[in-house]
């Protein structure tokens, strides 16, 4: 598929601390498959690439105020065990946006990220149709989770959705593998990081 930079944006969604860095809440969970993907490393070949072509980078990170009143007070889930482990708390080092991926100048912030599908509780809509972008390239966590709520969001809103499928990862091998063979092809154009750079430069 043609790739055009300039109506294409790359969305990062929860690269943080709490997943990406030892010591992180959530590192150990996700660990094998961020080694078994080598995702930090092709995101990075991703974003160099990108910029580099002119295409927006976007960095979606979730947090929460200190008390998580954002939220149900009965939460249950995923959102559960963020709670209950203290992850993405504001201000907090855990939900940094990790050093290796850190915002660049004329990135973008996406802001509001509350739940699971980056378009519910934000302005990533409203920013990508602003600017015109009609392709949209997600990398990130979790694959059967996050990335995958947003794959299907973007599909549903007309975008043409790219998934990085070394670029993402889950709390196991088996689920982040069945969301790439059965979930992703049904939503998106799955690519992994080279494929999807050489495309840019095609």
């Amino acid at each position: 598929m043609a790739i055009d930079p300039s109506t294409t944006a790359v969305v990062l969604i929860e690269y943080q601390n709490d997943f990406t860095t030892e010591g992180g809440v959530l590192h150990d969970a996700v660990s094998g498959v961020m080694d078994k993907t080598g995702m930090l490393a092709n995101t990075r070949r991703v974003v160099d690439a990108t910029r580099a072509a002119g295409v927006t980078v976007m960095h979606a990170p979730i947090t929460f105020a200190k008390g998580y009143n954002e939220i149900t007070a009965h939460p249950y889930g995923i959102l559960k065990g963020v709670v209950d482990g203290n992850a993405f708390v504001k201000g907090e080092w855990g939900a940094a946006i990790t050093d290796e991926l850190a915002p660049a100048d004329g990135d973008i912030v996406i802001e509001g990220k509350r739940g699971l599908d980056t378009f519910a509780s934000t302005n990533l809509d409203f920013i990508l149709r602003s600017k015109g972008i009609r392709t949209i390239a997600l990398g990130g966590f979790l694959t059967n989770c996050c990335v995958e709520s947003t794959m299907r969001t973007g599909y549903e809103h007309g975008y043409q959705v790219v998934t990085l499928s070394d670029c993402v990862a889950a709390t196991s091998v088996e689920e982040h593998d069945n969301a790439l063979k059965y979930d992703y092809p049904m939503f998106s154009t799955p690519m992994t990081a080279d494929e999807f750079t050489t495309e840019l430069r095609g």
